[in-house]
């Protein structure tokens, strides 16, 4: 048989009744069915099996015997019906101008280009691609760097016998929040004052300007010596 110029494979779904084939894109492996073409010898043979299942004796032998006799021809047969699919196949995939592989035209075809999309790329498509790889990137590194900033060791003891326990999900969204400055929300890191705005990154601890005492809360006078508080914005 001569050299097929055509798909790398196909399935041959032939049987004693006719011939059909699938081929596959070189590419992507999308299948393409040929149309069935039954077999005349094959037919008959049916027709005499089918006689002879009825009246049996003869009939039903020369059922027998007529596929036998297709099998015996189906070589130069089946061939003939194989080189009518790939004509009716390549009307059907295109080939490459440049690596020279057959595809299909719903999914591996660059029609503007005229060659497959492995030669030529879709351009709307790279773009696509690239387009949510560089911001699945860059959400990574933005990530990456905003771990950079959060303290997670703080609480880890690190003496030889200790027992390292990783900080709680309450202390670990703390660090997070002082991270940022509570007044703008720029990133602060480990800065006192933000960068920013100037706010202090950290809550300021009242102080009586008379005795020096730190009371809880927000009083307008000193517990200790009862001088006037000055308040805190």
């Amino acid at each position: 048989m001569a050299m097929i110029q055509f798909v790398q494979n196909y399935d041959d779904l032939s049987t004693d009744r006719g011939f059909q084939f699938k081929f596959h894109c070189d590419k992507c492996g999308n299948g393409f069915m040929s149309h069935f073409q039954p077999s005349t010898l094959g037919t008959a043979g049916s027709l005499l099996r089918a006689a002879g299942d009825l009246f049996g004796g003869w009939a039903s032998s020369a059922g027998n015997s007529a596929y036998e006799m297709q099998r015996a021809v189906g070589g130069k047969a089946h061939d003939e019906a194989l080189m009518k699919a790939v004509a009716e196949g390549k009307e059907h995939f295109h080939q490459c101008s440049r690596c020279g592989r057959w595809v299909c035209p719903e999914v591996c075809w660059n029609a503007n280009a005229g060659q497959c999309e492995d030669c030529a790329p879709d351009f709307q498509e790279e773009m696509a691609s690239s387009h949510a790889h560089a911001k699945a990137e860059a959400a990574r590194q933005q990530l990456y760097e905003r771990a950079q900033q959060t303290d997670y060791a703080s609480n880890i003891d690190m003496g030889v016998d200790a027992h390292v326990r990783a900080p709680s999900p309450a202390a670990q969204q703390k660090a997070a929040a002082a991270a940022n400055c509570s007044s703008c929300g720029a990133e602060v890191g480990k800065a006192k004052f933000c960068p920013e705005c100037g706010a202090p990154t950290k809550p300021q601890k009242l102080t009586c300007p008379g005795c020096g005492h730190q009371p809880e809360g927000s009083p307008k006078f000193c517990p200790e010596c009862g001088m006037k508080l000055p308040l805190i914005s």
